[in-house]
């Protein structure tokens, strides 16, 4: 056989994709969250759900039991030293709070149990001696069970109208479904910043800008932070709200406190929502005259020990850095969604181009909490259900998904982890 005059040229050799480094000590990182060196029948734990609640770091652990163990007392009106040194560490987590979301002044955060209980808090004393017959609340096809229920319950006792901006099969609002809600009538704007079942991304400043715009001047605007207040820099001047709430249990801060930023004008026109001790200027039984916010919304001892753990976490976060979070969870997300999506038999549920740390998906097969079971026997902990949207879930046809949200001490080998089990799983179900 005749030789080729000039010999194949050689094949390139395959050059290794090199694994994208986090922009920060990720062991040093998670060597700070003890929970993460637990092992979970057997297996090492991958903690997965961080959008249901996020793990603590010592820093916040320490910070509570310091309160409690040195200087705890009921805060404000005690004289005595260890209330004049919790009304300082109070206080000083409400300074905290402002400067976390470059809120203009440290008076417009109000402590309360959750971001539920904010939205709620908005709805019951802002709307409702507001709203009447005929009026409008605006909200999206996104929305987490807390922006939603408060919203419908209000416009049943005022007879307002609920009106919902739809979304497409990427899990993204449309926009011009969404602008053509808008109408003279609408007099409360309430939507996610990042949806806790998508992680589709809300342009909040646009859709503040046209609510803003739309001629009805009373119109405000609510945004339910609770998912974006972990992974995104948040500046509630720069987006434009009126509100904004946020949860401590997500933000690596402890369960049972939650926050309201609202803008100072607005604050002090609404009325107490509940009322007792600490919320008062004076009481006699011919009636009584409110304090000025925060303390007006704030009845009662509150979660004293809570709040120095949220300014700790805060702290922690800020140190670390909220942009280099937010990339190193967004590379997760990226890998994730790659390797997941060659599963066979895989279904990614929400693919908007602007989305924050969750994935959720379903299996052939499978229903999510049978899946999820199954990765929890190899100590990988997802969330299965319908998250507390099942509007998003109805708009799908999915009864429910699995869905895996990611933190900033996750590493792309549980994702590898995930995703293996995942296979695992398909095989079991055919």
């Amino acid at each position: 056989m005749a030789q080729p005059l000039t010999s194949p040229a050689p094949r390139p050799t395959p050059v290794p994709a090199i694994p994208p480094t986090p922009p920060f000590d990720l062991d040093r990182v998670r060597a700070d969250f003890p929970i993460l060196a637990r092992e979970i029948h057997g297996h090492p734990l991958v903690y997965l759900d961080s959008a249901a609640s996020a793990q603590k770091p010592r820093a916040v652990i320490e910070a509570i039991a310091d309160c409690l163990a040195g200087h705890y007392a009921n805060i404000h009106r005690g004289v005595h030293t260890l209330s004049q040194e919790a009304t300082a560490l109070y206080e000083g987590a409400r300074a905290r709070v402002a400067l976390f979301l470059n809120a203009p002044a440290v008076d417009e955060v109000i402590f309360l149990r959750s971001t539920t209980e904010a939205i709620n808090l908005v709805a019951e004393s802002y709307g409702r001696p507001r709203l009447g017959p005929g009026d409008e609340v605006l909200i999206t096809e996104l929305e987490h069970h807390s922006n939603l229920v408060p919203w419908q319950r209000l416009c049943e006792a005022t007879g307002a109208v609920l009106r919902v901006a739809p979304i497409d099969d990427r899990g993204e609002v449309i926009f011009a479904e969404f602008a053509s809600l808008l109408t003279q009538r609408t007099r409360i704007v309430a939507v996610a910043h990042v949806s806790n079942a998508l992680g589709t991304i809300n342009p909040v400043r646009r859709m503040a800008d046209l609510a803003h715009a739309n001629g009805a001047t009373d119109a405000v605007v609510v945004v339910d932070g609770a998912q974006s207040a972990p992974h995104l820099p948040v500046d509630v001047q720069a987006l434009g709200c009126d509100f904004f709430a946020f949860s401590g249990h997500k933000v690596c801060g402890p369960s049972g406190i939650g926050v309201l930023w609202g803008k100072a004008a607005l604050l002090a026109e609404m009325p107490p929502w509940q009322s007792g001790g600490g919320m008062i200027r004076s009481v006699r039984f011919a009636g009584t005259e409110y304090a000025p916010p925060p303390a007006r919304f704030e009845a009662g001892t509150p979660a004293i020990e809570a709040a120095a753990g949220l300014a700790a976490a805060l702290d922690y976060l800020d140190a670390l850095g909220r942009e280099r979070i937010a990339a190193w969870e967004g590379t997760l997300l990226d890998y994730a969604t790659e390797r997941l999506a060659a599963v066979p038999g895989v279904r990614l549920i929400g693919t908007a181009r602007e989305r924050a740390a969750v994935l959720s998906f379903t299996l052939a097969g499978a229903h999510p909490h049978d899946l999820g079971t199954i990765l929890d026997r190899r100590g990988i902990a997802i969330r299965a259900g319908h998250h507390c949207a099942q509007p998003v879930m109805e708009h799908f046809r999915v009864p429910a998904t699995a869905r895996a949200s990611f933190a900033f001490y996750n590493t792309l080998a549980e994702v590898d982890a995930l995703t293996e089990a995942v296979a695992f799983a398909r095989e079991l179900f055919g």
